[in-house]
């Protein structure tokens, strides 16, 4: 590796191989790397294209050291629109990282976790599920909870069966309206967590979302009795740098690009800005 290429600053090269449509404004890009990267569960990564910009996104795809990496990403701003509309098979992007703490999985041993998802919070929140699996044993048991708005809104759904077969593991889905055919739960995620078979004082929560469901979800947690130091929140906000250099992600004195961007929430509760 040149000199060059230990910059932080400097993205390595990625082709993308495949991309696969998850919903109507959802995609996942899979890309060959230029050069191996090791990863956590929960961290993130810059992505670069040329003359356009760049954009955080937490990486899909099982962590770990990889030569490919997948990224499921919202068509949302300039940016995204450009991935979606003009980058396919062949193309050439820059990634750089990856940044930020992760999960703490390893505070989690020995005890119940509890997965909170909605909307493309599923994207990133994949990652961590599959950092769960590969220590499956360490863990009494993982409840995932998902919801999204539709029953065409999930992502990933071809995998959930495979899911919910892992050891001492279950899913259970919701959607916000009825739909034909649909003979799940009814309503947004928070109605998962109304009557939770699980020992609340010996469990963690690590929840993805829009912001709004995550306060949300944080004020269902708290309300069930949850401590807030067992509550963890994918914060992915207003990163721009990934080093804490620009001051434009922090939470008090935190910067979700450098401290999270998986926040506990006992950590930041005290400062006004924890939900924008």
């Amino acid at each position: 590796m040149t000199d060059k290429m230990k910059n932080i600053y400097y993205p390595i090269e990625a082709e993308v191989i495949k991309v696969t449509p998850e919903t109507s404004t959802i995609k996942t890009w899979r890309f060959k790397l230029s050069e191996p990267m090791t990863f956590r569960a929960g961290q993130f990564v810059q992505l670069t294209i040329p003359g356009i910009g760049e954009a955080p996104f937490t990486p899909s795809s099982e962590p770990g050291t990889v030569e490919e990496l997948e990224i499921t990403i919202l068509r949302a701003g300039r940016v995204t629109d450009y991935l979606h509309d003009y980058i396919g098979e062949g193309d050439l992007v820059g990634i750089r990282g990856p940044f930020g703490e992760g999960y703490p999985l390893d505070k989690f041993k020995g005890h119940n976790v509890l997965v909170v998802g909605g909307g493309v919070g599923l994207a990133p929140m994949r990652a961590g599920i599959y950092g769960l699996f590969q220590r499956i044993e360490d863990f009494k048991r993982v409840s995932i909870k998902f919801g999204a708005r539709s029953p065409n809104d999930f992502c990933f759904d071809d995998q959930f069966d495979e899911w919910a077969k892992k050891p001492h593991t279950d899913l259970t889905l919701t959607i916000d309206r009825p739909a034909p055919g649909w003979t799940g739960q009814v309503g947004v995620v928070t109605v998962l967590l109304e009557n939770l078979d699980m020992d609340i004082e010996d469990t963690y929560v690590i929840s993805c979302g829009p912001e709004i469901m995550l306060k949300f979800v944080t004020l269902k947690l708290l309300e069930k009795g949850f401590d807030p130091y067992h509550i963890y929140l994918s914060m992915n906000r207003r990163m721009s740098c990934g080093l804490g250099k620009c001051h434009r992600c922090n939470i008090g004195p935190y910067y979700i690009c450098k401290d999270g961007p998986d926040m506990c929430y006992g950590e930041i509760m005290k400062y006004p800005n924890v939900f924008g």
